[in-house]
């Protein structure tokens, strides 16, 4: 089997959040079940040099779009089992931020139609192309327009991944011709609730669609959750899949974490103490055992429900806890952060910009892990977390509700807090239950072995995907 991923960022070339991460990690766990698995993304400028000098020139065409041809180079790179070959043109990807460009709508329709070019200078017709989110959602539309009469693009199967449905691609539709180069015939595909919508026509084009966890893909049948695409989904829900997502185990292992100060497995659990020390060290808080570290590597929308921690930080501050925040976001929330911590300078601290250095120390050394999202298709924090003997504090929804089920004292089961309603109060008391869990040092052992001693490798996910690109080829 041959499978192309299509993406607009992968690790470890470029990523900017959870996609980025999945794209990095699926395909090797794909490659390593014995398939033929390839990705294909962006040259982006922003790649680091280290990486693309390492990357091979194959050759260079021209796409046509509409009454626009292109220039279109080719570069591959190999990580492991898995071939990458990168698009380039700079007029499009040489830019200052991969998305929120004026001209967003024609630097990924670019893509999309050269990813069905390039197959034929590349000599690889893939059984299934992967396509993720709506950077890459005008593909299945251009394969069933442009590439069906040719019997090498005949039997292609598409698979949608919604990474988050919150983000469609929706642009005003006079640019249909001069911008997608589709005609009339494809407007009633594209268009929706007076926009064309760019994920919309890969729901409706693509052989199979999943999403990054078993409820994400039923919350998204429903208005509160799907930003207005549950009318289109309701109808092709017989195509719809949740696989929970994995992380790369191999990045992420508190055994061999060059970030962290000291590292650890369960059975050397007691060494993450030492990390939590020089957490505590290097945020200049009191440095205190007893006193339970609250970490959070977040971005600061309401999205990640920062705006349940504004309203209860007056209650947060006079708990015995420490609490450190990593992550950028909405100028209000940064601003929240840096008053808070100014206001509560002996247990807050607001780290505002991002690094993965910090973020890994704080995985290892807080006690508690706080993710009160709104919604969560699946979240990759929690697990990494987890991974590391971090407990998670999270809302009960999406992926977070898959992953995290809630410690039962009576049973012994459960890997974390959880708090069932989208309320700030309900949040605060998950908080305190944490907190007394914490200094519960028998139960806390215990939660704290649940989450640290299972499997969040691509392992399983990947077999899962395997199965759902099997079940689509037998059609």
């Amino acid at each position: 089997m041959k499978v192309l991923y299509a993406t607009s960022e992968a690790a470890p070339f470029l990523k900017t959040g959870g996609l980025g991460d999945v794209l990095g990690a699926l395909p090797k766990a794909v490659a390593n079940e014995g398939i033929d698995a390839r990705v294909i993304m962006p040259l982006y400028s922003d790649i680091p040099h280290s990486l693309r000098s390492q990357m091979e020139f194959i050759d260079n065409f021209y796409v046509t779009i509409s009454w626009r041809k292109t220039y279109c180079g080719v570069f591959k790179s190999t990580v492991g089992q898995v071939t990458y070959y990168f698009i380039d043109n700079e007029q499009y990807f040489s830019r200052n931020q991969i998305y929120g460009e004026y001209d967003d709508s024609e630097r990924f329709a670019f893509f999309s139609k050269s990813v069905l070019d390039v197959l034929n200078l590349i000599d690889f017709f893939p059984d299934v192309i992967h396509i993720n989110d709506w950077q890459t959602s005008l593909l299945p539309v251009y394969l069933e327009a442009f590439y069906r009469a040719d019997e090498r693009y005949r039997n292609i199967k598409t698979v949608l991944s919604i990474h988050n449905i919150e983000f469609q691609g929706k642009y005003n539709p006079i640019i249909l011709g001069s911008i997608f180069g589709l005609d009339v015939n494809f407007r009633s595909l594209l268009m929706y609730d007076g926009n064309i919508n760019l994920l919309k026509g890969a729901i409706e084009t693509c052989d199979m669609i999943t999403t990054v966890s078993n409820t994400y893909a039923q919350e998204i049948l429903h208005e509160t959750h799907s930003h207005g695409l549950h009318n289109i989904l309701i109808p092709r829900q017989y195509k719809l899949r949740g696989v929970v997502n994995g992380i790369d185990t191999d990045v992420f292992n508190p055994e061999t974490d060059s970030a962290i100060v000291k590292t650890y497995n369960y059975d050397t659990i007691r060494f993450k103490s030492t990390n939590k020390k020089a957490l505590q060290k290097e945020m200049g808080l009191e440095i205190n055992n007893d006193i339970p570290v609250i970490g959070m590597v977040t971005r600061l929308t309401t999205q990640k429900g920062i705006d349940l921690m504004c309203e209860v930080a007056h209650e947060i501050e006079k708990m015995d806890v420490q609490l450190i925040a990593l992550g950028t976001g909405d100028k209000h929330f940064e601003n929240f952060f840096y008053d808070w911590e100014q206001r509560s300078h002996h247990n807050i601290r607001g780290y505002i910009g991002f690094s993965g250095a910090m973020a890994q120390k704080i995985y290892a050394g807080a006690d508690l892990f706080l993710m009160p999202s709104k919604s969560e298709p699946c979240g990759l924090s929690q697990l990494i977390a987890m991974r590391y003997g971090t407990v998670p504090i999270v809302h009960s929804v999406g992926g977070l509700h898959d992953t995290v089920p809630a410690y039962n004292p009576q049973t012994k089961e459960g890997k974390g807090i959880t708090f069932q309603s989208y309320n700030a109060y309900d949040m605060l008391d998950a908080i305190r239950r944490a907190v007394e869990l914490y200094k519960n040092k028998p139960a806390w052992r215990i939660v704290r072995k649940n989450a640290m001693n299972d499997d969040y490798s691509w392992g399983e996910p990947a077999r899962k995907y395997i199965e759902i690109y099997s079940e689509i080829l037998s059609r």
